[in-house]
């Protein structure tokens, strides 16, 4: 392969054979239809199974057998798939994975004989796993980690469409057509996509293979995972005092205590490069509640939707509204960020509610499909509008070169709560149908379980109080299961769920005036950049580090004087309130100096004093600030350097650093020891911006710990105006880093 791509979708290059280079749009594309496989597939294998019984004879033991090996195989699979990508390449891996499962969907087709038919369904599944890891890091891979939230809301809104589709269709497919066909239709799916990447798609990867930082850890746990999940679904079917269920069970808790005994050991530094425990932690939990409230619905609707007389097209029909309402969130998280944090404590509780509601409304012929679709519908975008901003932090905050590896934890973990759900009574792969009063238990118990994720994820007074509600509805249910007291259920579940919206209104409100206040602050402390002063063009940008912070460590202004337009940006040493002070004090100094002073290098020895005083007065010897000030008057433009970072000019497909002499930092005194500092003259080729920033920018950090290439960046930016250039270097630090470590600040000036 001589394509290749430069890290996080700097610039993909062509494929072999493609002729130009495939637009991000289009890769983005390309893998969600083929990743769609992955959630179509389930889909299929349910429709064709009676036929598969009638023709071929394929018990119910048979299936079970598959379904349970598929799903611990590609636990394996995920890990080693993913490893393998970082190794060899996204594409190279993802097209052998393509042509796996081409082949796998081939043998199940033209099985002449049950076993071979389970052997090809255990085949699909680590394929298909296979193929699904590779489209979720090749993604990763090409993206930047700021764009990581857009991108994954649209790919999960397709995965979401997908689900939908094959729903209501593989039932009809395999009906019209029978199972050997069906088979077939996802070979040909495979071999179209096979074709789709080899001819659209770059190559991704290797990005500078790696070691792993610990090997003996990641084995251990994908062998806790796989233990674990094996355990979980045959638990129901050997029962749970048999030995081999607790052998499986002793190895999952084995292998989880040697991973974090490994965990333990390692260094400091090997700690900071890992993903924090909080993102893992909440991506783990959100693959979890995701995979469990599925297999939740997939057996509780059809018995609850079949009791009521509908026939099976109307259950499918219900069922997929989760997916629905899944595409729903999804595209609200593209198209606005939801914090994973406001994502678990609005989400969780909605599907909760859902869960409960749920027995309330699926209760009469007459009302049934309607309301089922829309309470599933709930569920489903209370699921992923939870579950898709945790994903996308945890992806944004993946070290590039252990990519595949750690983006298998998403499906793993999806897997593994479709096992935990399979351990519970009514819900084993061996088991019919559950009737609906044991329909109305899982509902329940999947209550239970999204409620306590809420109080892990999200905020623990919603969570709580979904919690109290879901019981008290059990026990009325319970007490009385007339018609009448749904209605009631109804109605309570309804005035809890206002009652939580306007908890949730009261707590916005409170927030919208804290962001005015801190809005109303930064006006008075850190004056806006006009867009014209004197003989200049300007533009400013200032993005504090914390947000709602409004100031931080970092200042900027411009100023109209008798002596030319003045520009001063800086940074001072340490955070919160005392950096604050230090930078109000400052800027108070520099407004009052600048329309005073004639000389430019008076006005930095001013500032310096006034760092000095700053630092007498709290008794702190460490108190410095950094600052860069200008002058411009006429086609002069002059500038005295204290400690700052060098300003860089900016013109059509260059960017340079200008050699400014620098002093030491304002507060050590330097100015005033020297004398007078003389300012530097500084020369400007026709055309060019001149850009001054703070070290927040430079040193902003991507998830693999690589600094933010300015002058390359700058670069590629082609020209335009100072505000073109600030509102790029905006937009492109956010995609660059998953989050801001430090303030930035920005000011860019060039002549009328």
């Amino acid at each position: 392969m001589t394509g290749t791509t430069t890290p996080y979708g700097a610039g993909a290059a062509p494929a072999p054979g493609s002729g130009h280079a495939a637009s991000p749009r289009l890769i983005g594309l390309v893998l969600a239809l083929v990743a769609a496989l992955y959630v179509v597939a389930p889909a299929m294998n349910t429709a064709v199974a009676p036929l598969v019984h009638t023709d071929l004879g394929v018990t119910a033991r048979g299936n079970a057998v598959a379904q349970i090996t598929g799903a611990c195989l590609a636990i394996g699979v995920l890990v080693a798939i993913g490893r393998a990508g970082d190794l060899k390449g996204r594409r190279t891996v993802l097209t052998a994975s393509l042509g796996t499962l081409c082949l796998a969907s081939l043998v199940l087709a033209a099985s002449p004989h049950p076993a071979v038919y389970v052997l090809g369904r255990i085949a699909v599944a680590a394929a298909l796993a296979a193929v699904f890891v590779s489209c979720l890091a090749f993604m990763t891979t090409v993206s930047l980690p700021g764009r990581i939230r857009r991108i994954m809301g649209g790919w999960l809104a397709a995965m979401s469409a997908g689900f939908v589709l094959a729903v209501n269709l593989a039932p009809h497919a395999a009906a019209l057509t029978g199972w050997r066909p069906t088979a077939a239709l996802m070979a040909a799916a495979a071999g179209a996509a096979l074709l789709l990447v080899r001819r659209l798609l770059p190559e991704a990867g290797p990005l500078a293979p790696r070691e792993l930082p610990d090997r003996v850890r990641t084995l251990c746990q994908a062998g806790c995972a796989v233990a674990l999940a094996a355990a979980l679904q045959l638990a129901p079917l050997w029962g749970w005092q048999d030995l081999r269920v607790g052998a499986l069970l002793t190895a999952a808790v084995l292998a989880g205590a040697a991973a974090r005994f490994r965990a333990l050991r390692h260094t400091e530094r090997s700690r900071a490069r890992a993903v924090p425990g909080a993102v893992r932690t909440g991506a783990l939990v959100a693959g979890l509640v995701l995979g469990f409230t599925q297999v939740v619905l997939t057996m509780a609707v059809p018995a609850l939707v079949t009791d009521v007389g509908l026939p099976a097209r109307a259950a499918a029909f219900v069922l997929s509204a989760f997916g629905a309402g899944g595409a729903a969130a999804c595209l609200l998280l593209r198209h606005r960020p939801v914090p994973p944090l406001a994502g678990a404590s609005l989400g969780l509780p909605l599907a909760a509610l859902g869960l409960a509601l749920l027995h309330a409304l699926v209760d009469h012929a007459s009302h049934a499909l309607a309301g089922g679709f829309a309470v599933v519908t709930l569920v489903g975008f209370g699921t992923m509008l939870a579950a898709a901003p945790q994903m996308a932090r945890y992806l944004a905050a993946v070290p590039r070169h252990h990519l595949g590896v750690h983006a298998a934890l998403l499906p793993a973990a999806i897997l593994v709560g479709t096992a935990a759900a399979q351990a519970l009574p009514y819900t084993s792969a061996l088991g019919p149908l559950p009737l609906p009063g044991e329909a109305r238990e899982l509902l329940w118990v999947g209550t239970i379980v999204v409620a306590a994720a809420a109080l892990a994820l999200g905020r623990p007074v919603v969570a709580l109080v979904v919690a109290v509600t879901s019981v008290l509805q059990y026990v009325m249910v319970d007490a009385d299961t007339s018609r009448p007291m749904s209605v009631v259920v109804a109605l309570c579940v309804g005035a809890v769920a206002g009652a939580v919206a306007w908890s949730r209104r009261e707590q916005s409100e409170r927030l919208n005036r804290t962001r005015e206040t801190a809005a109303a602050l930064q006006r008075a402390v850190l004056h806006p950049i006009p867009d014209r002063l004197g003989g200049l063009r300007l533009a400013g940008l200032y993005r504090p580090a914390t947000a709602g912070t409004a100031i931080g460590g970092d200042f900027l202004e411009a100023l109209d004087t008798p002596y030319g337009t003045r520009v001063l940006i800086g940074d001072v040493r340490g955070k919160g309130l005392q950096a604050v002070q230090t930078v109000t004090d400052l800027l108070g100094c520099f407004r009052s100096r600048a329309h005073e002073t004639e000389d430019l290098g008076e006005v930095a020895a001013c500032l310096d004093r006034q760092v000095r005083r700053a630092a007498a007065a709290r008794g702190d010897e460490e108190l410095f600030a950094t600052a860069l000030l200008l002058q411009h008057s006429g086609r002069d433009l002059q500038a005295v350097n204290c400690g700052h970072l060098a300003p860089l000019e900016v013109g059509p497909g260059r960017a340079r650093e200008l050699p400014v002499p620098a002093v030491l930092p304002l507060g050590f005194g330097l100015l005033d020891a020297a004398g007078t500092v003389r300012p530097h003259r500084v020369a400007l080729a026709p055309g060019s911006t001149l850009l001054t920033h703070t070290d927040g920018l430079s040193e902003a950090r991507n998830s693999t710990g690589e600094f933010y290439p300015l002058a390359q960046r700058l670069s590629a930016a082609g020209p335009g105006t100072p505000d073109d250039l600030v509102r790029h270097l905006d937009d492109d630090v956010r995609d660059w880093t998953h989050h801001l470590a430090d303030d930035i600040a920005v000011i860019a000036l060039g002549p009328h």
